[in-house]
């Protein structure tokens, strides 16, 4: 059980250093007022999400689930940072925008989640 818990531990910190370094790549690149950062993290997310669930069935690895589910992709994807980000817009009297950015992080979450299932079928089919 410790062991485990030292997984998920590592894990969420490597993934929070990871969301913090992409969300402030996304501002130096993309600018301030969309969070660009918080929406490529969590499509990112799901997207390895798909990929990591497939590969470690095919290897029966489930005992890296902790580390890697749990804890860098726990840590990496945040759905508390995209509520905020939606409410903070939203309340800025941008609903349009608001209502995009969500529909846009749950498709494209989505889409990338079995895009990432689709890619790692195809290779150990």
């Amino acid at each position: 059980m410790f062991s485990t818990l030292l997984q998920v531990a590592l894990g969420g910190a490597i993934g929070a250093s990871s969301r913090y370094l992409t969300g402030v790549a996304a501002i130096r690149l993309m600018g301030p007022g969309f969070p660009w950062g918080t929406l490529a993290v969590n499509v990112v997310g799901s997207f390895a999400m798909g990929v990591i669930v497939i590969v470690l069935g095919q290897f029966s690895a489930n005992r890296l689930a902790p580390f890697l589910m749990t804890g860098l992709l726990g840590g990496f994807t945040t759905f508390s940072a995209f509520s905020l980000d939606a409410l903070t817009i939203y309340e800025r009297g941008q609903h349009g925008l608001a209502a995009g950015y969500v529909l846009a992080s749950v498709i494209l979450s989505l889409g990338a989640i079995v895009a990432g299932m689709a890619l790692a079928r195809s290779g150990f089919a």
